[in-house]
């Protein structure tokens, strides 16, 4: 039998991804007639390639419902909050407010004599 004929190989390629983990190959040519001998060489090669992590973005929870206005009467404020479920990472877009606060109005607060007695019972 007449030995395969290669040619070298060639250089590795590009690894398949752009970040995290992927392949990359490289071939071989045949340069002897196949008809001349049995060729039982590897033509191509694949080998696992590492590239920096790839950005993980902030992830967060929806929002919450709006709390109850914090006053019984008079201008207050609600709030609403989100919970962060994953921390950005590898350079990802970092977490926007988890906390937001908006203004509410509830009944006139009245003033008088006696409505220091009323508010205290109403209390309790």
């Amino acid at each position: 039998t007449i030995p395969c004929l290669l040619s070298p190989w060639s250089e590795w390629s590009d690894c398949s991804v752009t970040c995290g983990k992927g392949m990359r190959t490289r071939q071989r040519m045949l340069k002897s007639a196949a008809e001349l001998g049995d060729c039982n060489e590897e033509l191509e090669q694949a080998e696992k390639c590492m590239l920096p992590e790839c950005p993980i973005d902030c992830e967060l929870t929806e929002w919450s419902q709006w709390s109850e206005c914090n006053t019984s009467c008079g201008k207050g404020h609600m709030i609403r909050t989100r919970m962060i479920k994953m921390e950005p990472q590898f350079g990802g877009t970092a977490c926007p407010e988890t906390v937001q606060r908006t203004k509410c109005r509830v009944r006139k607060c009245l003033r008088g004599p006696g409505m220091e007695k009323r508010r205290w019972k109403e209390a309790r």
